[in-house]
């Protein structure tokens, strides 16, 4: 019986130092240009309950580094999947100023954007992972 614990409790303490797995959104990704020309890579990671994208680069129409009051603010924000690769959630446009009600589908390495905001809504464009 001792043996049948001490079992149990090891099995059991393994499962708590495994790691939660990632979410498939989670990582680097290259966003499409905006009406500027300009993208830049959006940094998707936990926060919370849901999941955060934090602009961590920006590229001029050229592609060259730019300089920009927006790194390190949250373009996308209160994302959670919704099944099949769907999620949903908020988009930041920097190009607008607008936050948008967004629909995010994940396929493979990229991602496809999209989103609303007073009934107005915007193809984002397809994003890649880096």
């Amino acid at each position: 019986m001792k043996r049948f614990f001490g079992m149990a409790a090891t099995v059991a303490l393994m499962g708590m130092a495994m790691p939660a797995a990632a979410d498939a959104l989670e990582g680097m990704w290259r966003t499409s240009k905006d009406d500027n020309g300009n993208s830049g890579i959006i940094k998707v990671a936990p926060c919370g309950s849901s999941l955060c994208g934090t602009l961590v680069q920006s590229f001029d129409s050229a592609g060259k580094p730019l300089k920009t009051a927006n790194i390190g603010k949250q373009i996308i924000s209160a994302t959670k999947p919704t099944g099949g690769g769907n999620y949903k959630g908020k988009v930041f446009s920097p190009d607008r100023g607008k936050t948008y009600n967004s629909k995010l589908v994940l396929s493979g390495n990229t991602l496809k954007v999209s989103g609303c905001v007073l009934g107005v809504c915007r193809d984002g464009g397809t994003w890649t992972r880096q």
